[in-house]
């Protein structure tokens, strides 16, 4: 791990809920909750990837760091500061320093924009002081740095393929100077070739400047590639958090164990059974009691249906948040 001593970014028990309208319940009011308790602490230069099926909340956790939802418990700390609340005096600060490039390339770029306006455009909003001709000058730069033809300065983005807007995307956040990028599953819409020449760029530009990733994907693959250290997210919770090849290794949870077998096989001749997990996932709306995987996990105790297991450590630096691993389980194993 990468400047394992300085923590960049710490989230403390953190909690979204959202507020939504049943049409069974006659328009009452529901809490739908995308994320219970979640803690995770973000080491300068790393890059931390998120995983998880649809709707896990990885991408809700990316969007309460950047600061697009508040949280409704817990803080979001970014050096030591905490800057979970727009109230916060912290707030605008580091909203510089904390960048995010989302899934599609296009829908995230306004179409009656040129390149250079798109890129600048946060320049503006945080008052550089800087003239148009320096503006243009910084956006040329940066579009160098991501591998774009500063001629095309003046294209808009219908012009452009899909990875060149991802890259623009990328020029846009890196105008910014920032410190920390969350990246929202940015390489999932682009073709299979383009994808690893995107996530190569992510490589050498977190080399070049500095940089510490939140990468949020639902790729195995990309996941394992790109990150130092993988958190897996199911309903709203962190699962299982360890270094990027321990959890291909040796994964501990039955969710993980099960996310892992679904990998196809290497080769033809590797025979692999992937581990199903029967019955429906639990809906995250109303209030859940015990494990989130209790009704589907072929290990379930009676414990697991009464009781939420807490993320802990297991060994060194491997956490996982199940009673299969609990002091007295382990020594009884």
């Amino acid at each position: 791990m990468k400047n394992e001593q300085h923590i960049l970014l710490e989230m403390n028990h953190l909690c979204k809920n959202f507020r939504i309208r049943s049409k069974k319940l006659f328009g009452k009011t529901q809490t739908l909750h995308a994320l219970q308790d979640v803690s995770l602490k973000v080491y300068e230069g790393e890059t931390l990837g998120i995983i998880g099926e649809s709707g896990c909340g990885k991408s809700t956790l990316g969007k309460c760091i950047v600061g697009l939802h508040e949280p409704t418990e817990g803080e979001i700390a970014y050096n030591g500061k905490v800057i979970s609340s727009p109230k916060e005096n912290h707030f605008a600060d580091v909203r510089r320093d904390i960048q995010m490039i989302f899934q599609d390339p296009y829908s995230s770029l306004n179409p009656r924009k040129t390149c250079l306006k798109s890129i600048e455009e946060p320049m503006l909003i945080h008052k550089f002081s800087l003239d148009a001709r320096q503006r243009e000058e910084e956006v040329r730069k940066m579009m160098k740095e991501v591998g774009l033809d500063e001629q095309h300065v003046y294209r808009y983005p219908h012009e452009f393929s899909g990875g060149q807007r991802q890259r623009i995307n990328i020029a846009r956040a890196l105008v910014m100077n920032p410190r920390v990028i969350v990246c929202d599953e940015p390489v999932s819409a682009l073709d299979v070739s383009i994808q690893a020449q995107v996530l190569n760029l992510f490589n050498r530009i977190q080399k070049d400047f500095h940089l510490t990733y939140i990468f949020i994907s639902h790729d195995l693959s990309v996941i394992k590639y790109i990150s130092d250290r993988i958190a897996i997210m199911y309903l709203g919770q962190v699962v299982e958090l360890c270094n990027a090849q321990d959890i291909y290794v040796n994964p501990l949870h039955p969710y993980t164990q099960a996310l892992l077998s679904a990998i196809p096989p290497s080769s033809p001749f590797e025979k692999k059974k992937p581990i199903e997990l029967t019955g429906d996932v639990p809906s995250p709306i109303g209030e859940m009691t015990g494990c989130p995987l209790a009704g589907r996990c072929s290990k379930c105790m009676e414990r697991c249906r009464k009781e939420k297991p807490e993320l802990k450590p297991y060994e060194g630096n491997h956490q996982v948040a199940c009673f299969l691993y609990g002091e007295q389980e382990r020594e009884e194993r």
